[in-house]
């Protein structure tokens, strides 16, 4: 009996090469890795041929398996641009992650531009911190994030910076003689609560972390009941109960990265640049702040 090729192991197939391995194509699939070696095999006892072999600690495509890619994208393509035409097409979805506040302004402007660009589209988020964002950019869950790229070598395109502030409470007074700084950051690993204590640091001040959390809600409510200080970044706006504190360390600016995933349609992720690009432009951009 002829062999047929399922359609959603040739999506996996697809899926492996643009996420570049087995664990993100998973992700990006919304299938577990075991689910997803097993459509590969499948098609391997089908086509009686190995479709991948060893590269290291990885996996690469084999000739057959670089042969049966090109027929994957082909047959794929044939297959979606006749449901189109049958109007019997599937819902296009694009995941965006954002860094908490950053999703008040930035995510609005980001869904306008891409309704505007791609009518069919139904856009979902994810809200969290900008290494969570990262790694879920990179296993292929989340399609594009806006990241914080407060170390300076953060993956992604810069589309804004924002200046990094001192905050405290109004009645919060800096420590006398050697007390040490009391400091509120979020929990680690964060490139903010390093560039804070490096900066005070290099100042001479002893720091002590007061309070963490692992969100800009409970950094904000540390600080604004007098338990320390916190770096956050801004443009321009105060959050409410607090106060700029300009007697401490200058630390200089942090830009907003667009982060992709490997694959991502490119008209997809230059609408997200755009997007976010026009944001910092306006001159009367509203205030924003960034958890790390």
């Amino acid at each position: 009996m002829t062999y047929s090729l399922d359609l959603e192991h040739l999506r996996t197939i697809v899926a492996i090469a643009e996420c570049g391995g087995f664990s993100r194509a998973a992700s990006a699939r919304h299938i577990s890795q075991p689910a997803l070696s097993q459509h590969v095999r499948v098609l391997e006892r089908g086509l009686k041929r190995k479709l991948f072999e060893k590269d290291g600690r990885g996996m690469k495509f084999t000739p057959a398996g670089d042969d049966l890619l090109t027929e994957a994208r082909q047959i794929l393509a044939v297959h979606d641009q006749a449901l189109e035409r049958l109007q019997a097409t599937q819902e296009r979805i694009v995941t965006v992650g954002s860094t908490e506040h950053s999703a008040q302004q930035m995510l609005p402007e980001l869904i306008r531009a891409l309704d505007q660009a791609f009518p069919a589209v139904t856009t979902r988020f994810q809200i969290g911190r900008s290494t969570q964002l990262e790694e879920n950019v990179a296993k292929g869950v989340l399609d594009v994030a806006f990241v914080l790229a407060s170390r300076g070598n953060e993956p992604g395109r810069e589309v804004g910076r924002l200046p990094l502030r001192w905050y405290a409470a109004p009645g919060w007074t800096a420590p006398e003689g050697d007390d040490a700084l009391q400091l509120v950051a979020f929990e680690e690993p964060c490139a903010l609560r390093e560039r804070a204590l490096a900066a005070l640091g290099g100042e001479g001040h002893r720091v002590t972390v007061a309070a963490q959390s692992t969100t800009l809600e409970g950094v904000l409510a540390g600080v604004r009941a007098g338990l320390g200080l916190a770096l956050l970044p801004s443009t321009g706006g105060v959050p409410s109960g607090l106060v700029v504190r300009d007697d401490l360390p200058h630390v200089g600016s942090a830009g907003l990265n667009l982060v992709a995933r490997r694959g991502l349609d490119p008209d997809v992720e230059l609408t997200a640049v755009e997007a976010g690009e026009a944001f910092f432009a306006r001159s009367t951009a509203p205030a924003l702040s960034v958890a790390g």
